[in-house]
């Protein structure tokens, strides 16, 4: 399955990264959500907002019947292409799966840097399609980058860096005035600042990284879920002080 990680336009700005930081973070974000789903090994996985796959590719091992969702066709068909070999593996359109034999049919469902980026009523859709999928025995695994605190100044810096070498997308900064990084960098489950809205290639409305709020995430997902487990990568013995992204291990309600 190799050829098909490289191949992924997400896994060529990421994991094979010409920033080995940068690389090295996702590269362990990818090995700890493994580590979370290896207990249900070869039961049923979806992976919501799959991109190019590479989270498919890399568990293939152990689940290798799982399903793929985006809510991009084009994203879809270049999966499909790429994962030609591997007919076990399927890629369905988000859309689709609101399908009533899609419900409860998921022992994991994984939802990864999916929801920074979703406007509210957006965020409030996906939770749900989340709930609706996961078994009642089974787990929502939901990892979003963390761009508050300490990691919020380390990742700024980063970012500029990676911009002056030209590396992937990292030419377009998200400028925060000093009021509002200092805000971010102390921010607790309930602040928040002006979030920057943009339109995607499908036209729907999405947010950048900028003033996202991993705590006030967590808030929200409680209502929904039980919330059993909040973990971090890289570093997470620090507890999310000098790490990158946050994961929630969730379990129905």
């Amino acid at each position: 399955m190799a050829e098909n990680v490289q191949a992924g336009h997400y896994a060529q700005k990421q994991i094979f990264s010409r920033s080995a930081l940068i690389a090295w973070s996702h590269r362990s974000r990818f090995l700890l959500a493994r580590q979370i789903v290896r207990p249900y090994a070869g039961r049923r996985l979806l992976d919501y907002g799959c991109g190019d796959g590479t989270f498919l590719a890399q568990v293939a091992d152990l689940f290798p019947t799982a399903v793929g969702a985006d809510i991009d066709p084009r994203q879809n068909q270049d999966c499909r292409e790429r994962f030609a070999k591997h007919r076990e593996i399927t890629f369905r359109l988000i859309d689709d799966l609101e399908y009533p034999e899609h419900g409860g049919a998921y022992d994991v469902v994984t939802c990864m840097e999916v929801l920074e980026h979703c406007v509210p009523d957006r965020t409030e859709k996906v939770i749900a399609d989340l709930r609706h999928l996961v078994a009642r025995d089974g787990i929502a695994l939901i990892s979003v980058p963390i761009e508050i605190g300490p990691t919020l100044i380390g990742k700024y810096i980063l970012r500029m860096m990676a911009a002056w070498r030209h590396l992937g997308d990292y030419n377009f900064n998200e400028i925060y005035t000093p009021v509002e990084l200092a805000t971010m960098v102390f921010a607790g489950e309930r602040t928040s600042i002006p979030r920057e809205v943009h339109l995607g290639n499908d036209g729907k409305p999405s947010y950048v990284h900028k003033g996202f709020n991993w705590r006030a995430l967590r808030r929200r997902l409680q209502d929904t879920f039980e919330v059993r487990q909040t973990r971090f990568s890289p570093m997470e013995f620090l507890r999310g002080y000098a790490s990158s992204q946050a994961w929630f291990v969730c379990s129905p309600r």
